[in-house]
């Protein structure tokens, strides 16, 4: 089983970092998704995909892989960077 660590991104819906500090492990796809020949839904039969554990640290997410010998990827995510400007900066 192969899967994924990462943290968990801010919402486009909220403005606060609420929930942003946990670390989530999610599975990596074993098969495509095909659509169903009768209501054309996609789906597949691996239940992996469905599956999303939430940690408090990247340390315990990578104890947790190792200890049930999952192949786990870790995604850091780049530090954020404000563009500091004044208001004034949009009459230039």
């Amino acid at each position: 089983m192969q899967a994924r660590i990462y943290e968990k991104p801010k919402s486009a819906m909220q403005s606060g970092k609420a929930h942003t500090d946990n670390w989530v492990l999610d599975f990596v796809p074993a098969e495509a998704k095909k659509p169903d020949p009768l209501m054309g839904w996609a789906g597949s039969g691996d239940t992996q995909q469905q599956v999303s554990l939430k940690f408090e640290s990247c340390e315990a997410a990578i104890a947790y892989a190792e200890k049930y010998g999952i192949e786990a990827s870790v995604h850091h995510t780049p530090p954020k960077r404000l563009k500091l400007q004044a208001y004034a900066d949009n009459f230039r």
